[in-house]
């Protein structure tokens, strides 16, 4: 079955990123395959490259990255929702005359076009 997620929750905070994470890593380990995550609303914030968790906690940024690298699941950030909150790529940072960029890499900043198409290729979008 093919899975897409969505997720709302930071990655520090609340429980829906964490769930979000162990849910993909579930999925694909029962042999289902995970097209795409689209991080939306406060969910924008796992992909922030300054996410600095201290040493004894979970890293949950670099264990997006490394299910993106590993797995080959697309990682799509909501564009207006990551620039609201301080989240941009080199290519948004230097067109809106900001001085650094914060997106993780791994991670790519889109559209809702990119969570309808998702919607309309996968058999289930489960919300975080």
């Amino acid at each position: 079955m093919r899975f897409c997620l969505m997720v709302t929750g930071p990655a520090y905070g609340t429980q829906q990123a964490s769930s979000a994470w162990l849910f993909a890593n579930a999925l694909l380990e029962q042999g289902h395959v995970l097209d795409s995550v689209f991080f939306y609303r406060e969910g924008v914030l796992n992909a922030s490259l300054l996410n600095a968790p201290a040493s004894d906690e979970f890293d949950l940024t670099r264990s997006w990255q490394s299910l993106q690298q590993k797995q080959g699941v697309t990682l799509n950030i909501c564009v207006a929702a990551a620039l609201r909150r301080g989240i941009t790529d080199r290519q948004e940072a230097e067109s809106l005359g900001l001085p650094v960029a914060n997106l993780a890499d791994g991670f790519q900043l889109s559209g809702l076009g990119a969570l309808a198409e998702a919607a309309l290729t996968c058999d289930r979008l489960v919300q975080f």
